[in-house]
């Protein structure tokens, strides 16, 4: 079979969202999941996996390390953990893809270990900054080589042993947050992480979960290094961020009433549903419960008639990966939304800001990037085809590509997005199961 080296999406314009739809099982937590039950005593077993590639790139780096993983099969997986110094050194480097995730998590819990290993992916990973990691893990004695830019490949070198830390983060991250959380797993003495603003705690969630001890007070996080973390039963709710694209989308087609099935809801993630609500969106939350340590909710969503608003920059942390859908939410709604403190943006897998204001300044919208932000004025969505240089460019990040699909909705004519493959890393399906409840999409591979 040919390999397909792109993938573009066509969206024909107009619609409206129908029905129920469960979203793929959250990345975030589907990540650590695999992270913490390979280093736990015992096997446990995880359903509702996220079988998307980035975090199948996570799976596969622990079964070269030893750890025996069946699955996975429609989101189920068994684990039989290790131990946390029962991981052994892979044949070769780890190849990590697309996922920041992965890399940026896994050096902190690699940094303690008795072997060398080394961390690579492709050409996105490769230009996404590691120094907000791997200059703390160095203060605790880790031992990593970046190359002279900060990036990948991450050359990690084993060490005697890893001192514990008092860290204050000077940017809100949870990823960096939970990189050393876990590197003070093998660290000697109690590691504490402050952070400037709250951020997702599935981290710290988790490790509870697998019976490990975690002080929370405040923004403050600490754990002592050394424990046992113990084998349990997992299930990963739906991800908010998949969810976010319908979430948008649901409220700017008219006639528009669908209901998202099991999202989870944690109070770190739900920025998206503030913004929106703040917005004038109609969100409904139903059947709360708790599953797997995590709040989740069936949430309800019908059309309404959004106003632009300046986005608080309390919310900024909460929805950070939810913004490029929250920027065509912002397109439609009437006046001006501006956002602020959310300089994060520039260093996800493609600079955000940019490329959505370019795809937005082609369906005719006014955007306005700045350093740490975006003003746009909502308007009339136009169509690819009348706009200079015709297909919107999603410079291979998922996230785009599926915002500016949902954009089609309200679009005057088709909308093509070009670069689509890595939708494939967070969300698999999302064309067909987006098909299925009112969108009309299609997928172009080449």
């Amino acid at each position: 079979m040919a390999q397909v080296s792109d993938l573009r999406f066509l969206v024909t314009p107009g619609g409206s969202l129908q029905g129920r739809l469960r979203v793929p099982g959250d990345k975030s937590i589907s990540h650590r999941s695999i992270m913490l039950s390979a280093i736990a005593e015992g096997e446990t077993h995880i359903t509702g996996f996220l079988e998307g590639a980035d975090a199948l790139a996570t799976l596969a780096a622990f079964r070269r390390m030893g750890v025996e993983i069946e699955g996975p099969s429609d989101g189920e997986v068994r684990v039989r953990g290790v131990g946390l110094r029962g991981l052994s050194a892979p044949d070769g480097p780890l190849d990590l893809g697309n996922s920041g995730t992965s890399m940026r998590l896994l050096s902190g819990l690699l940094a303690g270990q008795s072997f060398a290993t080394t961390l690579i992916g492709d050409a996105s990973l490769t230009k996404r900054p590691m120094r907000r990691v791997t200059e703390p893990l160095a203060a605790m004695g880790a031992r990593i080589q970046t190359t002279e830019t900060g990036t990948a490949p991450l050359g990690i070198e084993p060490v005697s042993s890893l001192s514990s830390m008092q860290y204050a983060m000077p940017v809100a991250s949870a990823q960096v947050k939970s990189c050393l959380l876990l590197a003070g797993l093998y660290a000697d003495g109690e590691t504490c992480v402050t952070e400037p603003a709250p951020t997702r705690d599935h981290t710290e969630r988790m490790l509870t979960a697998f019976g490990y001890s975690v002080r929370t007070h405040g923004s403050r996080v600490c754990l002592k290094g050394g424990g046992r973390l113990q084998g349990c039963r997992l299930r990963v709710p739906a991800d908010i961020s998949s969810a976010a694209f319908f979430l948008v989308g649901a409220s700017i087609a008219p006639d528009s009433d669908l209901t998202l099935e099991s999202v989870g809801i944690n109070p770190t993630r739900v920025g998206v549903i503030n913004i929106l609500r703040l917005m004038g969106a109609d969100i409904e939350l139903i059947d709360r419960r708790i599953e797997g340590g995590e709040p989740v909710a069936d949430i309800r969503v019908r059309s309404a008639s959004l106003k632009g608003i300046r986005i608080p920059e309390d919310q900024v942390p909460l929805a950070i990966d939810e913004f490029p859908a929250l920027f065509i939410a912002a397109a439609c709604a009437e006046g001006e939304t501006l956002l602020t403190g959310a300089e994060e943006l520039r260093v996800k897998e493609s600079d955000r800001i940019q490329v959505m204001a370019d795809g937005l300044a082609r369906l005719g919208i006014e955007a306005e990037p700045r350093a740490d932000g975006m003003r746009i004025v909502g308007g009339t969505l136009g169509s690819t085809l009348a706009s200079e240089g015709g297909a919107i460019d999603a410079h291979g990040d998922h996230r785009i590509a599926m915002a500016f699909a949902i954009a089609g909705l309200r679009a005057s004519g088709p909308v093509e997005i070009r670069d689509c493959l890595n939708v494939e890393t967070s969300f698999p399906g999302f064309a067909g199961l987006a098909a299925g409840i009112g969108l009309g999409i299609r997928e172009v591979r080449a």
